[in-house]
């Protein structure tokens, strides 16, 4: 996607762009000025473009993916009683000075 295309915005997302450069042009700030405000004030707000977000959301939804990082590592570490697992069962030895 070319740098500057909007397709990956979201209808309400346009809507708020367009309506926060509307409010800064009747504030005077010039047009080329107030359309990349109000788009840095949208992808700050937002995220950036939701879209693609949307159609991966679904995909995890279906189970299209498979748990990976840490999440996936924190339940396998767990006891039967659903307490985390201690990294060591020993006690330590105390320091000599």
């Amino acid at each position: 996607m070319p740098q500057g295309d909007k397709r990956a915005y979201t209808a309400k997302q346009i809507r708020k762009a367009r309506d926060i450069e509307q409010s800064y042009e009747e504030r005077g700030v010039s047009e080329k000025e107030s359309e990349r405000r109000a788009w840095a004030t949208v992808n700050k707000q937002d995220g950036g473009g939701l879209k693609a977000r949307k159609r991966a959301r679904i995909a995890t939804a279906t189970g299209a993916s498979a748990r990976t990082g840490s999440n996936a590592n924190a339940t396998a570490t767990r006891t039967s009683t659903g307490v985390p697992a201690r990294a060591s069962a020993t006690a330590r030895a105390p320091r000599s000075s």
